[in-house]
């Protein structure tokens, strides 16, 4: 797991770069690179931070 992916703790406030659709996310854990997110318009995902590279917004 990279620095940023480690970054991101429950509470975080994240999009997906590949689905912008989905809104802003709220990361509900971060397992050895497996971090779960609540995205508003598309729910509870998994996400393998080795294949997507999740970006924190500041500004939801």
């Amino acid at each position: 797991m990279d620095e940023m992916s480690a970054a991101l703790v429950p509470g975080t406030i994240v999009r997906h770069p590949d689905q912008p659709e989905w809104g802003p996310g709220q990361v509900q854990s971060n397992i050895g690179g497996r971090i779960t997110v609540n995205f508003r318009h598309q729910g509870k995902v998994v996400i393998d931070s080795r294949r997507i590279l999740l970006v924190p917004d500041f500004d939801a």
